[in-house]
């Protein structure tokens, strides 16, 4: 492009001015003064005269901020501090200054650093060699002596006299101490009666002193070798009541709380020294040594007494100073931003005169870029156009797709409803005719129960296959909480005892800790456990094994769960597609929907965990999930978990195999059978297996060795009967009975109390904490089991009992006692909810917030029956009153109580009563 000839010499002229500008303001510049890197060696910096050294330095420095100044602390450690200079010459100083914590193992670093050609300002504390640069401080020997002479004026030139010394071979120590003794030597009058050693620091005094005074109590004085020092010797003649006799002289003289110039003016101590940090001075020599001006190898700062007669002035004077110091420290503040203002100034007119010229090059692109912006706006506009018209495309489909799924869940959900409502009618009258109808002939039993296993199957596929789609479309949510997944997965495989213990298969449950928190969803975790461990007992052959492991894997904050199981494998050409839907491998036996798996897959992946196996044919198969113990905020709720096992079923029971179940077969009754439950928490472990040992022909037999243990196994299984020792280590038996009598899960149980305390008022106390029979050891085994059967049909009665008060009017059932509190609290949700027939066991346990084992176990211990069987009492109960009433029709009466079907309504209530609804009318309105 050519530039117009005009435009091309103004530039030339531009492009000079901003360069005759640039070398003016570099010129203005002055030269910066040299750098200094001080390093300074300080034994502590721990207590308030080294902190008014340092204080003194830097304020000092403040008028040369050319100096890097470089502080090491050694913390009253020689071998340290000698380390620490060594590093100071690593990092290259122009000079250094030391305060030794001990004279002699410093001397050697000291005098290697002067030989190297280093200036060395020795600070305070002198090394036992010449070689040094100069040294600043005070004459530690004049100090002691004036002390000397104070105290021979205060006290008349008579009396006894205590020194406390500080650290041992420090030079300030050694020093004070011959200035005292010097002068005191002029007075016979005055006697030095003892000595305490101390580390200069006050905790030293409190714990040497309070002794030597007791030995010497005829103490008129005294002298501590710093402030710190004379404030521990007040406290102490404090606490010993000396503090009116014994007068106190320290050195420092530093203002301050808690200084000297304070303690003298409260009337702490009688008088202090002054004895100067130098840290001012420290410097101005160091500054004059770097700038090779004139200087004085010994600067000896000079001391004096101050007392009452004084302190104010010397108060006054340091305020003064003080305030001052902020004057000075406010100005150099002030300077210092005016320089940072005058340095961002020639930055700003170095930038802008570089802006300048950059402008007058850039202007020159500016043209040719405006035209090649142009041709390519109009490019991309095009190409908006384009894009805008594939956007709308896109939006299009998107919304045509989220219609179209819409629909599919809609009918899938529809879909599923209408499968639901022929098996409600098809397992209502099942379950009446297996439960409460006539004697069936075993052949019949055996059809009736083969309707009701293939038509809980049905139900289980329909679930199955609705949450298929929630997870293909996305709309099964986490709604995750905290709570123990021990627990959670233990009473999900109570669920499995039953028909694994009629299969002989052993159900084993491994948890590596008893309780472990996690965050989980629990309707999605009782899906994926529950597919795993019905999976494994499908696999597994009769007298097989069953493993349930969980482990914590803390490191990666996350838990594992492993279903292993002891049946026929899996082949090697299903592993790669076991986890396909609806894929249902090439064995021929035991084959299912192919969703049990694919489900459980997809559920925990949406919990954001992991689901192997690992298979070997003929050898068994092992799952594994894979969880995380923590979930994001988003997928956590507030809700406290119910946990419900065992979800895809209609009642307690969970369906088994055909191959393993027979015809009758039903929960064993609770009863005085071989079938009843008991419990024995002992903590001798002979007493224990001898309990188990002769109960266990005639009852199944669990056994605990302490009272938490105890409590936690009859919370679990809800035994019929609990044998319990009183004592026992931490939780007592006694305790132990109080904690089940108060839970309405345990509080049915008969307890036995066995104890070696056979005093009258010990058996009150077992009576009264609830315990139903109390027997002292030695005991006879025949009478302790004879003890434990009539329990056991007392118990029985009081099921009856129950029953019958159930029967006549569920109204009468006062909530007296913990049970019947229970049995009012349960008849109270049936009778509010008996219009809805879909009304269910989990219902029932989510409104009284228990899981769904809990509440079948405590029915069935309380009353004898299922929970289905007893709203289904429930419901004929009312049937029996509204049939009295002639304006309500049968049908009417039916669809009010929450039947399906007039029909099923009088097939169940024949099957009751023996009699049909309008049969039961006819009578009753005749006999009113």
């Amino acid at each position: 492009m050519r530039i117009p000839a005009p435009a091309a010499s103004f530039l030339a002229r531009f492009v000079v001015f901003v360069g005759l500008a640039l070398g003016s303001v570099a010129c203005a510049r002055k030269a910066p003064p040299p750098k200094y890197v001080i390093g300074f060696s300080q034994c502590t910096n721990g207590d308030a005269w080294r902190q008014a050294m340092l204080a003194g330095m830097k304020k000092e420095l403040s008028f040369y901020p050319e100096v890097d100044f470089r502080l090491k602390d050694a913390k009253y450690n020689s071998a340290l501090q000698e380390q620490q200079i060594r590093e100071l010459l690593q990092e290259g100083i122009d000079l250094l200054i030391v305060s030794a914590n001990e004279t002699e193992p410093i001397t050697p670093i000291v005098e290697e650093v002067y030989n190297r050609g280093i200036p060395v300002v020795i600070l305070d504390r002198r090394t036992t060699s010449k070689l040094y640069t100069a040294f600043v401080g005070g004459n530690n020997v004049e100090v002691g002596h004036t002390a000397g002479n104070y105290v021979a004026n205060l006290l008349g030139q008579r009396g006894q006299v205590l020194e406390v010394l500080g650290a041992p071979g420090s030079s300030p120590a050694t020093d004070r101490h011959q200035g005292f003794a010097q002068a005191l030597a002029a007075y016979p009058g005055l006697r030095l009666v003892a000595q305490v050693n101390s580390n200069w620091e006050r905790p030293s005094v409190l714990a040497r002193l309070p002794a030597m005074l007791r030995a010497h109590p005829e103490v008129d004085l005294i002298f501590a070798h710093n402030d710190r020092l004379a404030l521990g010797a007040y406290q102490v003649c404090k606490q010993l009541g000396l503090d009116r006799e014994v007068k106190i002289v320290g050195v420092d003289g530093l203002p301050g709380p808690r200084g000297g110039i304070e303690l003298v003016q409260d009337g702490i101590i009688k008088a202090t020294l002054l004895y100067s940090p130098g840290g001012e001075e420290a410097i101005r020599t160091a500054m004059r040594i770097l700038r090779r001006t004139p200087f004085n190898k010994e600067n000896i700062l000079s001391t004096m007494v101050i007392d009452s007669t004084n302190v104010l002035t010397m108060k006054l004077q340091t305020e003064k100073l003080a305030s001052q110091q902020q004057d000075i420290q406010r100005q150099q503040q002030l300077l210092h931003q005016q320089r940072a203002t005058y340095a961002s100034q020639q930055t700003v007119l170095y930038v802008l005169a570089a802006a300048l010229l950059g402008a007058a090059l850039l202007g020159l692109l500016v043209w040719r870029a405006f035209r090649a912006n142009r041709r390519i706006n109009r490019q991309l506009e095009e190409q908006n156009q384009e894009i805008l018209s594939q956007r709308n495309q896109i939006q299009a489909f998107a919304e045509q797709a989220r219609i179209e799924t819409e629909a599919k869940l809609r009918f899938f959900t529809n879909f599923s409803h209408e499968l639901r409502t022929p098996l409600t009618l098809i397992l209502g009258p099942v379950e009446e005719m297996l439960t409460s109808g006539p004697a069936l002939l075993p052949a019949q039993r055996h059809d009736l129960g083969l309707i009701r296993r293939n038509a809980q199957r049905l139900l289980q596929l329909v679930n199955q296959l609705m949450d298929f789609r929630k997870i293909d479309v996305g709309k099964m949510p986490v709604r995750a909480t905290e709570g123990n997944l021990v627990a959670f997965v233990r009473e999900i495989m109570d669920v499995f005892e039953r028909p694994a213990r009629q299969r002989g298969i052993s159900l084993r449950f491994l948890p590596a800790e008893p309780t472990l928190p996690v965050w989980f969803d629990v309707n999605i975790l009782d899906k994926v456990f529950f597919n795993l461990l019905s999976n494994a007992l499908k696999f597994t052959p009769d007298r097989g094994q069953i493993t349930v492991s969980i482990q914590p894997l803390l490191p990666e904050r996350m838990v594992r769960v492993s279903v292993e199981d002891t049946g026929t494998g899996i082949s090697e050409a299903d592993k790669a597609h076991i986890f396909e839907w609806f894929y249902q491998g090439q064995q021929s036996a035991a084959r299912g929907s192919g969703m049990g798996l694919a489900l459980a897959l997809g559920l925990t992946r949406l919990h954001q965990g992991q689901l192997t196996f690992i298979s070997q044919p003929g050898r068994g198969s092992t799952f594994v999930v894979t969880l995380p113990l923590e979930l994001p905020a988003e997928l956590r709720s507030g809700i406290s978990p119910t946990q419900v096992p065992a979800a895809f079923l209609l009642d307690e029971d969970i369906a088994t195999p055909a191959s393993a179940t027979d015809a009758g077969v039903g929960p064993a009754a609770a009863g005085a059978g071989g079938e009843a439950l008991v419990l024995v928490i002992e903590d001798n472990p002979e007493v224990n297996a001898f309990l188990a040992q002769k109960l266990r022909p005639h009852f199944q037999v669990s056994t605990a060795t302490d009272g938490a243990a105890g409590l936690r196994l009859a919370a679990e299984t809800i035994p019929d009967l609990i044998v319990c020792d009183v004592m026992l280590p931490e939780l007592s038996g006694l305790e132990v009975v109080a904690q089940l009598k108060a839970d309405w899960r345990t509080s049915h149980i008969p307890v036995v109390l066995l104890t070696a305390r056979n005093a009258p008022e010990q058996q009150v106390e077992g009576v009264q904490a609830g315990a139903d029979l109390y027997l002292t050891k030695p005991f006879n085994p025949a009478f302790l089991l004879e003890s434990l059967r009539t329990l056991l049909r007392n118990r029985d009665k009081q099921r009856e009992h129950f029953r019958r008060e159930l029967s006549v009017n569920t109204a009468t059932v006062a909530p007296q006692r913990v049970d019947q509190k229970f049995l009012a609290d349960l008849t109270a949700i049936v009778e509010a909810n008996l219009s809805r027939s879909e009304l269910s066991v989990e219902d029932v346990a989510r409104s009284l917030g228990i899981s769904r084992v809990q509440l079948y176990r405590k029915v069935k211990a309380v009353l004898g029956t299922g929970v289905t069987d007893f709203i289904q009492g429930i419901r004929l109960t009312k049937a029996r009153q509204l049939l009295l009433d002639d304006d309500l029709t049968i049908a009417e009466v039916a669809y009010q109580l929450g039947f399906s079907s007039p029909s099923y309504f009088s097939t169940s209530f024949k099957a009751r009563y023996q009699v049909s609804p309008s049969e039961f009318r006819v009578l009753h309105t005749a006999a009113g």
